[in-house]
């Protein structure tokens, strides 16, 4: 019985001493001259957003909100220390002036990715540190330049007229066509990936089950269960993960569209074809000849263009082996496929539900439209457009990925040269809360009301760009920018011309997102209508 005692004792004291290094780990901001939110085992202060209470945008905004009068303050994912900054001068100290701090972020996949060549997304640049980064970043940068996107341009026109005469066919008995909009513009992404970055053409508003569109959506499936253990697992023990040989993505699909991709590279090469778009790109690339080449400043590139830092104008053309171009595809398809159409769907849903601006906008369009005589819009037409680009640039304030983060890679003294000053250690990550910051009055009067007049030329100014950063911000922001703004203008001119946007029986207003790691997307979908005109 003594014996007995003693072990549950021995016991007891074990967990004791467990249980109080747990909760001091969690004690990490009381030393810092921030406020920070409540943090506890096993999901530090995002317990409400992995029991699926918010989604993540509105997990970004409540914390946001927490704390109105702190320029930072801290929180915890799991057991990743966030720094969330909410103060412009301090976002462009992190981002910009100091970024070699903060290059990387938050998943590591460390050097061992070069050991696996089946690590597709590891290999991406959306996963790449440090150097690798910066000469990847340099590799690609040429690719998205305003003369890549008019090159490319053609292929998207082409997809959006037959787009619409999809559309057309659809509606033709009813004279309108109601659709979850949120899965009619991944279809409409998916083929435009599809042709830009695959060299297929698929019809996936018509050919409903083809297999490109089916294997892209399974793969881009992150709420499967095996994918958040991976998830997991990278957040926590990211040097493991990679030393496994463990990806993101199933190595079906990882297979899948390697395939595609080497089939297509094999034929281009043994028949000498060329064609304008991303796998054109990316061969030259691969054999080192994808060079940085200097370009006049274009004068309307949208108001939501980010510049390329000069990590991205840096004369590096450094060859890339087949894996790595592979890699590239995929996050072109992760971006393309999701995000792009999700700003399409949100933008589509605030025209819906302010038919004002709706029909200002099929003004703008008709008007460039009779200018053309009826010819297809050029990349250059749509860029003139100003009032398309106010519309595009106010439904990205709106509706804009939640967050990005930044990994502080040695230790950091953050001083706000006005009494605030601290370090961050090296592992801590940096959080910028982009919806907080995007629906804040104080930077965006009536913030919740969608209003394009906030980009007029008049009002324009009005804007403190380091706190309007849909594409992130600093040498890290989307590369892709141009051809995700090129790509929306130019799917909503063709549907505008064609069909008005309308709400229908299960359009939800107010809409309230899906909760939980769920991409951007209403519950139970988005569901509009589209109204053929006559």
């Amino acid at each position: 019985m003594e014996v007995n005692v003693l072990y549950l004792l021995i016991v007891v004291a074990v967990l004791a001493v467990i249980y109080r290094r747990i909760t001091r780990f969690y004690e990490y901001f009381h030393d810092k001259p921030i406020p920070s939110m409540a943090a506890g085992p096993p999901f530090g202060s995002a317990g409400p957003l992995y029991r699926k209470k918010y989604s993540f945008n509105d997990f970004i905004k409540m914390t946001y909100d927490k704390f109105p009068g702190a320029k930072v303050f801290g929180l915890f994912d799991m057991t990743t220390k966030l720094f969330v900054i909410r103060d412009p001068e301090l976002i462009k100290k992190v981002t910009v002036k100091d970024f070699d701090y903060f290059v990387n972020r938050r998943a590591t996949f460390g050097e061992s990715i070069d050991d696996h060549d089946e690590m597709l997304f590891a290999k991406s640049l959306l996963a790449l540190n440090d150097q690798k980064w910066r000469d990847m970043r340099a590799t690609l940068s040429p690719a998205f330049t305003g003369s890549k996107m008019r090159a490319m341009f053609e292929l998207i026109e082409g997809y959006s007229a037959r787009m619409v005469e999809i559309l057309k066919e659809q509606s033709q008995a009813a004279g309108y066509v109601d659709y979850e909009m949120k899965d009619c513009f991944t279809r409409v992404a998916n083929d435009i990936i599809a042709t830009c970055a695959f060299g297929l053409q698929v019809e996936s508003l018509k050919n409903r089950e083809n297999e490109f569109y089916v294997m892209g959506k399974n793969m881009l499936n992150f709420n499967r269960v095996s994918i958040m253990f991976r998830i997991f697992g990278f957040n926590l023990f990211p040097g493991l993960m990679a030393k496994l040989g463990v990806d993101l993505i199933d190595a079906e699909f990882g297979q899948y569209f390697s395939k595609i991709i080497k089939d297509a590279v094999h034929t281009r090469e043994t028949r000498g074809i060329v064609r304008p778009d991303m796998i054109h790109l990316l061969m030259q690339a691969k054999k080192g000849a994808l060079k940085s080449q200097h370009e006049t400043t274009e004068a309307n590139t949208g108001f939501a263009t980010v510049e390329e830092s000069e990590v991205g104008r840096s004369s590096i053309a450094k060859a890339i082996t087949e894996s790595e171009m592979i890699a590239q595809c995929f996050v072109f398809f992760l971006a393309g496929f999701d995000s792009v159409s999700s700003e399409m769907v949100f933008m589509a849903y605030e025209l819906a539900l302010n038919p004002d601006v709706q029909q200002r906008l099929y003004e703008e369009i008709v008007e460039t439209d009779k200018q053309l005589g009826g010819k297809p819009p050029t990349y250059d037409t749509l860029q003139k457009m100003q009032y398309m680009d106010m519309v595009v640039s106010e439904s990205l304030r709106m509706w804009p990925a939640g967050a990005f983060d930044r990994k502080c890679d040695r230790d950091y003294v953050l001083d706000d040269g006005a009494g605030l000053k601290f370090t961050i250690d090296r592992g801590a990550c940096v959080w910028i809360p982009v919806h907080g910051i995007h629906r804040d009055p104080k930077y965006y009067p009536n913030p919740d009301k969608f209003d394009p007049e906030r980009f007029s030329e008049s009002n324009r100014d009005n804007i403190d760009m380091t706190m309007y950063m849909p594409f992130g911000a600093g040498p890290r922001n989307c590369i892709g920018s141009r051809f995700a703004l090129m790509e929306i203008k130019a799917i909503m001119y063709a549907l505008l011309l064609q069909f008005r946007i309308d709400r229908n029986d299960k359009t939800s207003v107010p809409l309230k997102l899906v909760k939980g790691f769920a991409g951007l997307n209403g519950e139970g979908g988005v569901h509009l209508r589209l109204t053929l005109r006559q």
